[in-house]
C-alpha cells in the first residue's frame, strides 16, 4: 500500500530518495530543452549526466533573480526559462515588483498541479478541517500567492470565499456574513482588518475565524506582530512562506508553532553562507538555496532566495524529518543595513515598534550621512495615542536605542497619514 505523506514524512532516507529521483527526472526532462539551463550549464562545463546524487547538486552553479530577471529583458516577455512550447503553458502569474521589475512566469497544467499538491501539504500542516470556511480578503490580480492558495482549498472542497473588488469594511461584513473560520492574507493587511474593525465598532474576537494563515512579510514570524494579530482577532497565527517565482514550500504546523517547515517532498533546500556559498552548520544562520522539483515547466536549481534561516537540531511532537526553521524567515540578506557597526533587518525595527501599542503604522528610511547608514523612523499614533505624539516618540526612541544598541532619529505623523496596504506593505526605503 502508498505510504501516506504523513508517514513520509517521518523517514528520513524516504524523503532524501525521492528527492534524488525527481532531480534525476528533473534534469532529464529539461536538458536541453530549456534554453536557460541548457545555456548556463554549458557555459560552466557542466555535463548533467554527472548528476546522480544530493551531494552532486552542489557542483552545479546558483542560480539569481537578475539573471531570470535579465532573462526576460533580452528574450521579452517571458525569457529563455521555458522547458516548453509556448502553447503548453495555462496560466501566467508576476511577482509583486517591491524590489524591481515584475517577472513574468508561466505554468503548465502539471506544473499548478504541483503547486495544488504544495498547497494541499501546506493545509495538512496548518489543521486544516474539512469544515472550514476560508475567506481571502484581497483583489485577485496577476500575483500567484492567493490565486494557489484559494484554488488549492477548492480543490479539497473546502468552502471558500473571494474578497476582491471590496472595501476592508465591506470585507468584514463578508466574512463575518458568511462564518469564515480561516482568514488568508497579509500580516499587515491582518492588522488592517483589526484597526478597521476597531473604528466600526466590530468585534473580531466574536467572530468565527479560529486562524489565519499570512505570508508575503516576515511579520508571521515575529513574536511582536504575531502576538498583535492574535490578541485583535482571538485567533491562531499560521505563517507560510514561497515566492512567484518558487511557489508555496515552507508552512508553520498546527502542533509546532514559532517555526516552519519545508516540504522536502517536493523541494530539496540548501543553507549556505551568502558570501562563500559554502553549506553552513546546523544551527547557523544562512541563506537559503531552493531548488523545486515538480514545476518542470519553469524550474529553478540552487536559486537564490536572498531569505536567510537556520536549521533546527530538534524533532518536533510528531517525530518529523523534515527540515524545520527555528523562527521561520529571520530576515533577507538584500535588506540588512550597517548602522554604526551594527548589522540591522527591518524586522528587528518592526519587533520593537509592534510591542508598543500605541503605534498604529510606521516608516523606515535609511539615509547615508557622511558616508555612513542613519535610521529615520516615522510612526504614526493610533488614535488613542493622537495627543501623545511627542512621548510616543521618546518611547519609540528610547526603544530601539535599547534593542538595537544605538539612537535612531524618530518622528511622528498625524493620524492616518502612512499608507495602508492591502497586500505586501512597503515600509522600508533606502536614500
Amino acid at each position: 500500500m502508498e505510504q501516506s505523506i504523513e508517514d513520509i514524512w517521518k523517514n528520513r532516507d524516504l524523503i532524501e530518495q525521492i528527492q534524488t529521483r525527481r532531480l534525476t527526472e528533473m534534469l532529464e526532462a529539461i536538458i536541453p530543452r530549456n534554453r536557460f539551463y541548457t545555456t548556463k550549464y554549458a557555459a560552466a562545463g557542466i555535463d548533467i549526466d554527472d548528476i546522480h546524487t544530493l551531494e552532486d547538486l552542489r557542483a552545479l552553479p546558483v542560480t539569481t533573480k537578475q539573471e531570470l530577471v535579465d532573462s526576460q529583458a533580452q528574450q521579452p516577455p517571458y525569457g529563455a526559462n521555458l522547458s516548453f512550447p509556448s502553447t503548453a503553458y495555462t496560466r501566467l502569474h508576476q511577482t509583486s515588483g517591491t524590489t524591481g521589475r515584475p517577472m513574468r512566469w508561466l505554468d503548465t497544467t502539471d506544473s499548478w498541479d504541483w503547486i495544488m499538491e504544495c498547497w494541499r501539504q501546506i493545509y495538512l500542516l496548518a489543521g486544516l478541517t474539512k469544515d472550514d470556511r476560508l475567506f481571502f480578503p484581497f483583489s485577485f490580480g496577476p500575483f500567484i500567492g492567493f490565486w494557489a492558495a484559494f484554488e488549492g482549498a477548492s480543490r479539497l472542497e473546502n468552502f471558500v470565499i473571494a474578497g476582491g473588488g471590496m472595501s476592508t469594511s465591506i470585507r468584514l461584513q463578508a466574512m463575518i456574513e458568511n462564518e469564515a473560520t480561516v482568514v488568508c492574507c497579509t500580516p499587515t493587511y491582518a492588522l488592517r482588518m483589526a484597526e478597521v474593525a476597531a473604528e466600526e465598532g466590530v468585534n473580531l474576537q466574536e467572530s468565527s475565524v479560529r486562524m489565519l494563515i499570512v505570508a508575503g512579510e516576515p511579520g508571521g514570524a515575529i513574536p511582536a506582530t504575531r502576538s498583535r494579530i492574535e490578541s485583535a482577532w482571538d485567533a491562531r497565527v499560521i505563517d507560510h512562506w514561497g515566492m512567484t517565482e518558487i511557489a508555496s514550500l515552507g508552512v508553520e504546523s498546527e502542533d509546532r508553532p514559532g517555526g516552519m517547515y519545508l516540504l522536502e517532498t517536493e523541494v530539496i533546500a540548501e543553507i549556505v553562507d551568502p558570501e562563500t556559498l559554502e553549506p553552513v552548520a546546523a544551527g547557523e544562520v544562512g541563506e537559503l538555496l531552493i531548488t523545486n522539483l515538480g514545476r518542470i515547466g519553469s524550474p529553478l536549481i540552487r536559486y537564490r532566495t536572498r531569505d536567510l534561516v537556520q536549521a533546527g537540531t530538534d524533532k518536533g511532537p510528531d517525530e518529523r524529518e523534515l527540515l524545520w526553521l527555528p523562527g521561520g524567515i529571520l530576515g533577507r540578506s538584500d535588506d540588512m543595513v550597517t548602522v554604526r557597526g551594527n548589522n540591522v533587518f527591518p524586522s528587528s525595527i518592526e519587533a520593537v515598534l509592534r510591542e508598543i501599542d500605541d503605534v498604529a503604522e510606521f516608516r523606515i528610511d535609511v539615509k547615508t550621512v557622511r558616508s555612513m547608514h542613519e535610521l529615520c523612523i516615522t510612526v504614526e499614533p493610533a488614535a488613542a495615542a493622537a495627543d501623545r505624539a511627542e512621548e510616543l516618540a521618546k518611547t519609540v526612541g528610547d526603544s530601539l536605542r535599547k534593542r538595537l544598541g544605538f539612537a535612531c532619529e524618530v518622528r511622528t505623523a498625524e493620524p492616518g497619514q502612512l499608507p495602508r496596504f492591502e497586500l505586501k506593505g512597503r515600509r522600508f526605503f533606502r536614500e
